[in-house]
């Protein structure tokens, strides 16, 4: 099996890749190496050092070290190095293709879109960091006299610890808006996902940010991962709910920022006016896409139900008709999860459903045929409360559907979940579908596509409400979050004391004046 597999070309990238970058991990002479495998075949594809807690704490003395330079160097100046990392990125993607789909499992389509991902937030921040970080005017308390200004200043080590589900994506683009504010970056990949990290290393280097600003250490995420949070002036997070909770609470602790982006059950809803072979191409790409391990990939089909049974008819003859591989190319529609946990947990929300009622409408089983942690892309009918996939997250290629009489009782059922990242509503009237958005209790909200759009918009906030998080990612909010906001006002002439020769009570009748005259005429 993995010589059809997991091709030798690809394999010698990644032995290529470990043996030119590992010294880009901060860890000890005699580390440990550990064999790096693919979900693919389960066969390993090269190794790499172990970081410990001491190297944790190296890694920070070099950033910190780094970074005040950094900080003091213009803004304009600094997100150079991401004009150039834009054209690495697209200029490797075939080396970046082959590392993501050996590191994740997934399809090389859906790996492609991590490449686009990339370059794209490196070309929004390289365009608007200087204008989201410019020094801006506020309302002084004295008009003329009082001038405030804001600005931002960076955090100074900001710490990341990345998922192993973007090898790519989202490994580094939470750290470059980091490096663009003026931070320092120590980053623990995922193990998982540490040779496609290791690779764009390789071309941030290359795209020339300084010596020092990103550290990278390799471990497991309770010792290593842990290590890198403890020390972070600003924690970056992404992964489990249940984690997430610990990571905030530490954080609070020690009083420093975090964003998390958690666990979502995201719903996508489908009107009885929606274009409906719109809508299935939609959905299958919105639950299945990266075997449906993706946060903001949508696990519960809320059907209108008008058009429930002629939905599923073109849902269902689309989902039977996928392609899965494990090959290492394009071609495929699915490709693989990434471990025999991941499987297991798939296999047992599918059983526990069945068991209790529910009806297979697609896929319903493994297929270690195509490859050792393969399931097929399953439609489950009936789901109930009771079910673990009714409100877990199952974080797999499994959708349940759910039929309503209208968009109150849709409304109702997407809200009706602890999270809240991400949601879909597909309707032919736009102007229904952003006031049905506006009432979901999600952060994100797509009309007419699953969850691409509003992710790929990098102008525009992307994180969510509820257990699904806090802070955001993208826009103005995805950079200033990595800085402290300061205000320097400047006081002129006249100050806030009482004048000489004037007495306190008539000072307060000139204040009182003062305040209605700047009420009338407008004044902030």
């Amino acid at each position: 099996m993995t010589s059809q597999t997991a091709s030798s070309p690809a394999v010698r990238v990644a032995q290529d890749v470990a043996k030119r970058m590992s010294h880009r991990v901060t860890a000890a002479a005699d580390a440990p190496q550990r064999e790096r495998t693919t979900p693919l075949t389960g066969e390993v594809v090269a190794s790499l050092p172990e970081s410990s807690v001491a190297d944790v704490e190296r890694a920070y003395e070099a950033a910190r070290a780094a970074q005040p330079a950094w900080a003091a160097t213009p803004v304009k100046e600094r997100v150079e190095f991401l004009e150039r990392l834009h054209d690495l990125v697209l200029e490797h993607q075939s080396e970046m293709l082959d590392l993501i789909q050996l590191d994740s499992g997934k399809a090389r389509i859906q790996a492609f879109e991590e490449i686009l991902d990339t370059a794209g937030v490196c070309r929004h921040y390289a365009k608007k960091a200087p204008s989201y970080l410019a020094e801006r005017k506020g309302a002084g308390a004295m008009p003329v006299l009082t001038q405030a200004r804001t600005g931002y200043r960076p955090k100074g080590v900001v710490g990341v610890v990345a998922p192993w589900n973007y090898p790519l994506s989202m490994t580094i683009t939470d750290a470059l808006p980091a490096l663009a504010a003026g931070n320092a970056v120590v980053l623990r990949p995922d193990e998982k996902a540490s040779l496609t990290c290791l690779k764009i290393v390789e071309l941030i280097d290359e795209a020339g940010l300084p010596e020092g600003l990103l550290q990278v250490v390799l471990g497991d995420g309770p010792t290593v991962g842990g290590a890198v949070l403890e020390r972070a002036d600003y924690v970056m997070y992404t992964g489990s709910t249940n984690v997430g909770r610990q990571v905030a609470r530490d954080a609070g602790e020690r009083l420093v920022g975090a964003s998390l982006e958690l666990g979502g059950k995201n719903a996508m809803y489908v009107a009885e006016d929606a274009d409906l072979k719109r809508a299935a191409e939609g959905a299958q790409r919105a639950v299945f896409s990266s075997a449906g391990q993706l946060c903001i990939s949508i696990e519960r089909l809320v059907l209108h139900e008008a058009i429930a049974d002629e939905f599923l008819r073109l849902f269902l003859a689309r989902v039977k008709a996928m392609k899965l591989s494990t090959e290492v190319g394009w071609g495929a529609d699915m490709g693989s999860l990434i471990s025999a946990q991941q499987l297991e947990r798939v296999e047992e929300h599918v059983a526990d459903a069945v068991s209790k009622g529910a009806t297979v409408l697609a896929g319903g089983k493994a297929r270690p045929d195509v490859g050792p942690f393969v399931y097929e892309p399953t439609v489950l009918d009936g789901v109930v409360d009771g079910m673990s996939c009714r409100r877990d997250e199952t974080f797999g290629p499994l959708v349940s559907v759910y039929r309503v009489a209208n968009d109150d009782e849709a409304v109702a059922f997407a809200n009706d979940s602890e999270y809240g990242l991400n949601a879909s509503v597909w309707t032919k009237d736009v102007k229904r579908g952003r006031a049905i958005a506006a009432r979901i209790q999600s952060g994100t909200v797509n009309v007419n596509e699953g969850y691409a759009s509003a992710y790929a918009s990098n102008g525009a906030p992307m994180g969510g409400m509820k257990s699904s998080g806090v802070g955001r990612r993208h826009g103005a909010e995805g950079i200033r979050k990595y800085t402290d906001i300061q205000n320097v006002t400047v006081q002129h002439v006249q100050g806030f004391g009482v004048p000489k020769g004037m007495s306190q009570k008539q000072f307060a009748k000139v204040m009182t004046v003062g305040m209605r005259l700047m009420k009338r005429g407008g004044v902030a």
